[in-house]
């Protein structure tokens, strides 16, 4: 089976909007994805969470509906719908039968130009806020990776969109409408459509949708260093939560494949080295696994570990000794593993209109320009073991920043320092 030929199209609009649309003629659905540049790091600092309180409010009316209406109407077009706020952007996307996307994009046209902020829903929306937060404080290994993120990355790009309950509660519907009228701008903006799609009828939509809003200067976020190094989080508990990060490359590196190569060897699926090592031969914990993390100029390795306190110390020092032990190398059968799961998933997300939305949205953000599916699969098949072992040693893994979550704190015995030369 091959990937079909793939015909993607993209247009700059005047005041900055970039529209890029995918066809998709084998499906009858079509999806959307709208990145604003409104994300988290142009929070104030006394301020953290309005970027997503601001994404909750715009929805609860706009243009001529009211917030039931809103609902009423995505609900009579037949669209999966959703919303978030990152650190770059707040993102609106939807996917629905084809014929109805046009109708779709002239709501969240609404949604994204014309918001209410209706004054007597602020607390029902300050409310959906604060359960988000308590949802994360629930969530200990979520709350311990974005303790890492937040000391690896500094401020404000490993910031969390949620904020706390103090910094939310201090918001006021003033506050929500000078972020909006800040951050809420065609100038920065993408709008990824994927599907069974007619693209000059598309981009003349859109036109008609945007081409009239005028453009807005990027707001200049403020910046704190990263703290590298060790941190505990007291917490009584008879589990203990493990995060650790190390230098990597970022999302848009021409390295990146490699590195995204190394990684799945230490956790892609139940043969991989760290739920091998860990989990099956010792029985050190219940969770394990490691991915690559990307802001936009930056990246890291991430790997997490959910294990007992009385495993805890022995668990974080098998798992530093896989990923020192990673410069070693990897093998043909490792990489062969890898290409079979990665045509595995290009595959799945041809036949995902939503998938491909959000993901030529991502590219053009990182890249500036979007990469077919055949051309990932190619930079992938074309990965040897030979290439990835010099990368590896270029880029050992090495200077591992620590987060743990957990009764006691934990030592960090090898850093994984050496005279190897680093990228």
């Amino acid at each position: 089976m091959t990937l079909q030929q793939q015909i993607i199209h993209s247009h700059s609009f005047e005041n900055g909007l970039v529209l890029i649309g995918q066809s998709m003629p084998w499906l009858e659905s079509a999806a959307f994805s709208f990145q604003v540049p409104a994300g988290c790091r142009y929070d104030p600092a006394d301020q953290i969470g309005i970027a997503n309180f601001v994404c909750e409010m715009v929805q609860r009316g706009a243009g001529n509906m009211d917030s039931r209406q809103y609902i009423e109407t995505l609900e009579g077009l037949g669209v999966d719908y959703s919303s978030s706020a990152s650190v770059y952007g707040t993102h609106y996307s939807g996917a629905s039968c084809s014929g109805q996307l046009h109708d779709a994009l002239s709501v969240f046209a609404d949604v994204i130009r014309r918001p209410h902020f209706p004054q007597e829903q602020l607390e029902d929306g300050r409310l959906v806020c604060y359960q988000e937060i308590a949802a994360i404080e629930d969530d200990l290994p979520q709350r311990t990776l974005i303790e890492l993120r937040n000391r690896y990355y500094g401020q404000p790009d490993g910031r969390d969109c949620h904020g706390t309950a103090a910094s939310v509660g201090s918001i006021q519907q003033t506050d929500l409408k000078d972020f909006y009228d800040r951050n809420y701008r065609p100038n920065g903006m993408i709008l990824g459509v994927a599907g069974k799609i007619d693209w000059p009828a598309l981009k003349e939509h859109v036109g008609n949708l945007f081409a009239d809003w005028p453009t807005k200067p990027e707001t200049v976020p403020g910046v704190l260093a990263a703290e590298h190094g060790t941190c505990h989080l007291p917490f009584d508990s008879q589990q203990t939560h493990i995060a650790i990060a190390y230098p990597g490359v970022c999302y848009s590196d021409p390295d990146y494949y490699k590195q995204a190569g190394s990684v799945s060897v230490l956790s892609g699926g139940m043969s991989s080295r760290l739920f091998s090592e860990v989990r099956e031969k010792r029985g050190l914990c219940y969770s394990v696994f490691a991915s690559n993390h990307s802001v936009f100029d930056r990246g890291c390795v991430v790997c997490y570990c959910g294990t007992s306190a009385e495993r805890a110390q022995e668990s974080l020092d098998v798992i530093i000794e896989q990923l020192i032990d990673l410069k070693l190398g990897i093998t043909e059968d490792e990489l062969r593993r890898l290409k079979v799961q990665v045509r595995s998933d290009l595959i799945m997300q041809q036949e995902s209109c939503r998938a491909r939305a959000g993901s030529i949205t991502g590219d053009w953000f990182h890249f500036g320009r979007v990469r077919t599916l055949d051309e990932i699969n190619s930079n992938i098949s074309a990965l040897t073991v030979s290439e990835i072992n010099r990368f590896l040693e270029q880029n050992p893994p090495q200077k591992f920043d620590l987060v743990t979550l957990g009764s006691q704190p934990l030592e960090k015995k090898n850093d994984g320092i050496s005279s190897t030369p680093t990228k």
